[in-house]
């Protein structure tokens, strides 16, 4: 099975297994990109509202100096957070993140969210999170076609070799495409067996855009949904376990096989050296159709990221 995605505007080769930096420690995450790195992850995705990029690119600049890969060989994904939207503060968002991985450009770049909101200086307050200084989100009208287009000007400039979007849905999708004068490559949005988006995925393929999966493993606990219904934790679920089972992997490996089966790439982390290891050893198996079928009818629309949930103003998904 391959191991790589081929963007469609510049030919670039993705890997289809990286690792996800959101909520590694900046303590722990210099030394697990590096050992992750020495593991054989090639693709790392990060952002600014980790909070962590200037720890992973420590990292990674002492994986180049040791021999272990070369800037090349390395594949870096960063977002725009919310509130560098305006046109005069793209750049300025992609160039602090560039310092602090110490890059010259990023391979990917994607707007983070779909939402714009009040700038803060970062001198002042970093991350900046979703919250004001005064502890309230301040959304600010910001039209999306002049931060795409801002995009476009980082890849002239040769801050970033692609673009894309993340968490947009095909509403926002079909527009973008009206007016971008480089096309998306890449969409970064949350998909697992709760929450299948199969519609979302098959727009994607009929566009040529890739996608990255987040949230791979679904919920982490048992959750209560109201209504009689609840969703259990999907690395216990009976059905995952019974395939781990037959395939001799862990519930883990499963779920992130049954992604890249649907033509996904996937961004798993874990604070564990063994299980990091495990979650890159996922292509020497395969699913058969009818996992993939039973795996598909877990799906119960269940959203873990919504903005929504933080501020009912911000319900890009409803």
């Amino acid at each position: 099975m391959a191991t790589t995605v081929t963007l469609k505007r510049t030919g670039a080769k993705m890997p289809l297994v990286g690792f996800g930096l959101w909520k590694v420690t900046k303590e722990a995450c210099a030394d697990t990109v590096y050992n992750a790195i020495k593991a054989g992850y090639r693709l790392f995705d990060g952002a600014s509202d980790y909070g962590n990029e200037k720890e992973a690119g420590e990292g990674l600049a002492r994986a180049i100096k040791d021999g272990l890969v070369t800037r090349e060989d390395i594949w870096i994904t960063s977002k725009l957070w919310n509130s560098y939207h305006e046109k005069d503060r793209v750049e300025e968002g992609a160039r602090n993140s560039l310092a602090l991985w110490g890059l010259d450009y990023f391979d990917l770049y994607l707007i983070h969210f779909p939402i714009s909101i009040e700038y803060i200086d970062p001198k002042v307050k970093f991350p900046q999170e979703w919250w004001g200084l005064d502890g309230k989100i301040h959304p600010i009208n910001v039209p999306y076609q002049d931060t795409w287009h801002e995009l476009e000007a980082l890849v002239d400039k040769g801050l970033t070799k692609n673009i894309g979007l993340s968490n947009a849905q095909g509403s926002l999708i079909h527009d973008v495409q009206r007016y971008a004068r480089i096309e998306p490559q890449v969409l970064q949005v949350e998909i697992h067996p709760y929450l299948t988006q199969n519609a979302l995925i098959d727009y994607c393929k009929l566009l040529g855009i890739a996608i990255t999966a987040y949230s791979s493993f679904g919920p982490q606990s048992y959750l209560e949904l109201g209504g009689g219904k609840s969703a259990a934790s999907l690395l216990q679920h009976d059905l995952i376990g019974g395939i781990a089972s037959k395939t001799s992997k862990s519930t883990a490996q499963v779920l992130l096989r049954w992604a890249l089966q649907k033509g996904l790439a996937v961004i798993p982390k874990s604070n564990s050296h063994e299980r990091l290891v495990e979650n890159l050893s996922i292509t020497d198996f395969e699913l058969s159709s009818d996992d993939i079928k039973s795996i598909d009818a877990l799906n119960i629309n269940l959203r873990l990221n919504d903005p929504a949930d933080l501020d009912p103003r911000l319900a890009i998904f409803a």
